[in-house]
């Protein structure tokens, strides 16, 4: 049974924002720790040393490598929605993990189940958004699950200060934080039984009839529904006559460049520092001179600036080209690290200090989620060709995991051997570094098609063959 044009646009609404809370908490499970970290580092707690506090941090991020690898696998298997919903339970029962752990050895594997939720997360949720919404509001609803990823960090600093200041003097306030966690984890099982199954998928296992009643409920028309049906399943029967990707084929020279230039990508936009703000935001602010308390509360405008960065790096794609604000962010974000690093050496200690840190660090993330964040994931997708944008892209992804874990791992002993000013003079020096690769490598795509675009590739290798062969 068909519905109304709006009935189908409200619906697909519903599925936007349940299926993205999945996003949510994405950004809480990462950003929870900020200010969790340092009440479970106590000795009367968890006892951690700086060792371990990055292996904290850094396990869920491990984790992530692997959920992010198998869970796209098991989508494919058994289904988007399924396979939500089981992230959803063990979202679930890893943050209950984690509030309840009784030592260090069981944080690591609760947070490292946490992390395959996150990784999972990380792969299923926009491809059932992208599977489900129709071709005019794709961009909207897919990049809608990166605005509540900070969003979901904005939050859980919001709740670490809230619960910091409720429960001061309580030495158990980081399991509080952590059990937050749980809540939307409740809110995506329940919503997502309630959600239909990706009509693509129905498609793929034979479901026609299934796949059919799901497309009259999220398209204008039952015309509209018929139709889609029919592009879908033509699609399907190309790709199953097509032959599997080949490593030799990714070995390709042209092949070779795009994914040398997408794992750059995706390295040098974590290798900004965005993830030691993120994840040790708290813990820069207390090392500049905040009180514990105080630190909290000015973290949640980090979470602010994220938010508003990212709202407005969706709005700046459809108005500036890529490379431009590429080279825009990094210049940010490179000039603000490096201005923190100078202002440690001059005013470090001083009363106004911390607020300097403050405001350099609001201004790195407004440019980092603003110009970087939103380019990652649209840049990968575009000069990816279509037919090895599977591997390719669990290749570019893997890099942005690994990348994030070593991160994780290495900034708090960095912080606590070295301080503030030399460990972000590391981040500058990369900082110069993907300015350099940028202007030399990253290619602009804006106003092109995917075709356009591999041929542009595929152009620059025969050019480069003509060049040698001349000299």
């Amino acid at each position: 049974m068909s519905v109304s044009s709006e009935q189908s646009m409200s619906y697909l609404k519903q599925i936007m924002i349940i299926s993205t809370f999945g996003g949510l908490l994405f950004g809480y499970d990462t950003g929870v720790v900020n200010g969790a970290l340092p009440y479970m580092s106590a000795p009367d707690q968890l006892n951690l040393t700086p060792l371990h506090e990055g292996m904290v941090v850094s396990i869920l991020l491990l984790g992530c490598c692997f959920g992010s690898l198998f869970g796209g696998k098991l989508a494919d298997v058994y289904g988007r929605r399924h396979n939500i919903i089981i992230l959803a339970i063990i979202f679930f029962f890893a943050a209950l993990g984690c509030s309840l752990a009784p030592s260090f050895e069981v944080m690591l594997c609760t947070r490292f189940l946490l992390g395959l939720a996150v990784g999972g997360a990380s792969v299923t949720v926009p491809a059932y958004l992208a599977e489900v919404s129709p071709s005019e509001k794709r961009g909207r609803m897919v990049t809608q699950n990166e605005l509540m990823i900070v969003t979901g960090q904005f939050l859980a600093f919001v709740f670490n200060a809230i619960i910091a200041i409720a429960l001061a003097g309580d030495p158990h306030v980081w399991r509080y934080m952590l059990a937050v966690c749980a809540i939307p984890a409740i809110v995506l099982f329940f919503g997502m039984l309630r959600l239909p199954e990706s009509p693509r998928w129905l498609i793929s296992k034979g479901k026609i009839s299934e796949a059919l009643e799901v497309l009259k409920k999220i398209r204008r028309t039952e015309a509209h529904a018929i139709a889609e049906l029919n592009e879908i399943q033509d699609t399907i029967a190309l790709q199953n006559g097509e032959k599997p990707i080949t490593f030799k084929e990714i070995n390709t020279p042209w092949v070779r460049r795009i994914i040398f230039i997408g794992i750059g990508i995706a390295c040098f936009t974590q290798l900004t520092g965005v993830n030691s703000i993120m994840y040790y935001g708290t813990q820069v602010l207390k090392e500049s001179g905040f009180s514990m308390q105080a630190a909290l509360i000015a973290n949640i405008l980090n979470g602010l600036a994220s938010v508003i960065g990212t709202s407005t790096g969706i709005w700046l794609l459809t108005k500036i080209r890529r490379r431009t604000m590429l080279l825009t962010g990094f210049t940010g974000t490179t000039t603000a690290l490096l201005l923190i690093s100078v202002s440690s050496l001059f005013i470090g200690g001083t009363d106004i200090f911390p607020y300097v840190v403050l405001t350099l660090m609001v201004i790195f993330l407004l440019s980092m989620q603003g110009c970087i964040g939103p380019i990652l994931w649209l840049s990968l997708s575009e000069i990816i060709p279509l037919r090895f944008r599977g591997l390719g892209m669990g290749l570019c992804v893997l890099f942005v995991w690994l990348v994030n874990f070593v991160v994780g791992l290495v900034f708090p002993v960095l912080l606590s051997s070295f301080g503030l000013s030399f460990t972000f003079c590391i981040f500058v020096i990369i900082g110069v570094l993907a300015l350099i690769f940028t202007k030399l490598f990253v290619p602009e795509t804006k106003g092109k098609t995917l075709e356009q675009i591999e041929a542009g590739f595929r152009n620059y290798n025969r050019q480069e063959m003509n060049s040698v062969g001349t000299n």
